[in-house]
């Protein structure tokens, strides 16, 4: 490894990128059965052992509803204003599937791998 970049270092970059990509994957499989609440799907990772702030779960949600990934409802509440929920859209569905599909491959691939 060359001096200007350690090896923790580089595997930190290289899990941070793994990571954003798992994100996406774990919100869109919170969201596949119906309406989540933003604060429930944080919850949810948290309760996964996958710890997100706010400042990275909301532009997320809002870059996946730009993309047609997710779609949202208004929903009231009884504590304040009305509430933003967020579900899978019909391409999100599709898009989970091919994740679904290509997660299991790489895990196949990684165990071998890891078995030599």
């Amino acid at each position: 490894m060359s001096d200007s970049l350690d090896s923790k270092e580089y595997a930190r970059q290289l899990l941070t990128q793994m990571r954003k990509g798992f994100l996406v994957y774990c919100v869109l499989l919170i969201c596949k059965n119906g309406d989540v609440y933003s604060t429930d799907i944080i919850q949810r990772l948290h309760n996964a052992q996958l710890i997100v702030v706010e400042g990275t779960i909301y532009p997320l949600l809002s870059r996946l509803q730009k993309d047609g990934v997710l779609v949202h409802n208004w929903h009231e509440s009884d504590k304040g204003p009305p509430r933003k929920y967020y579900r899978i859209s019909e391409d999100g569905k599709e898009i989970l599937k091919e994740l679904k599909i290509s997660s299991r491959q790489m895990q196949v691939a990684i165990d071998a791998i890891e078995k030599e």
